[in-house]
């Protein structure tokens, strides 16, 4: 904004400062509206910019004061899930630890059928007549209710309900997941 445009916004408050009702009535006294107007313009213009660099600023910090706490809530909860799995070991049936500050709970998943490769799946379920699991796709639901996990020459594999080997199935091995609650 330069000088002169400084002029017109401070003639812009001193007219409504003083409640003068302004009507334009020829050309000088639209020009005049048009010269208030690009110096409100300018202003404005010159404000917004401001704003978003101080809005870029604030987010970068932002950014710099949560990635510290960020990476210690990672830390406390890593430590918390250690010190609970050790109980787990001592105890199996403290799945959840409480204090006055927060919980701590476990949660075991049983392995389960997992979709390796789902492209081989339904081409197995096609070529033994298990219509029943086939939509437009595999109706993967029912279908990981209906096969079952069996360990073969030391491996645990998934066959289907004939006893075969469902080629594109893995095993998901057990867990225990492990949350944290403040």
């Amino acid at each position: 904004m330069n000088s002169l445009q400084q002029i017109e916004l401070m003639e812009v408050e001193e007219i409504q400062s003083q409640d003068i009702k302004f009507e334009i009535t020829d050309i000088n006294s639209l020009n005049w509206a048009f010269r208030k107007m690009s110096a409100l313009k300018s202003k404005e213009k010159e404000i917004k910019q401001l704003a978003e660099v101080e809005r870029d600023r604030i987010a970068e910090w932002e950014r710099g004061e949560l990635s510290t706490i960020s990476s210690s809530l990672e830390f406390f909860e890593n430590m918390i899930s250690i010190y609970h799995a050790k109980q787990l070991v001592a105890d199996p049936k403290a799945k959840t630890i409480s204090t006055p500050y927060g919980k701590s709970k476990s949660r075991k998943t049983k392995e389960a059928p997992d979709k390796a490769d789902e492209a081989a799946i339904l081409q197995h379920v096609i070529e033994n007549g298990m219509d029943d699991y086939i939509k437009n796709s595999l109706k993967w639901a029912d279908f990981k209710k209906a096969v079952k996990i069996v360990e073969v020459a030391g491996h645990k594999v998934v066959v289907d309900e004939n006893g075969q080997l469902v080629p594109g199935m893995t095993v998901k091995p057990e867990s225990i997941s492990y949350s944290v609650e403040v």
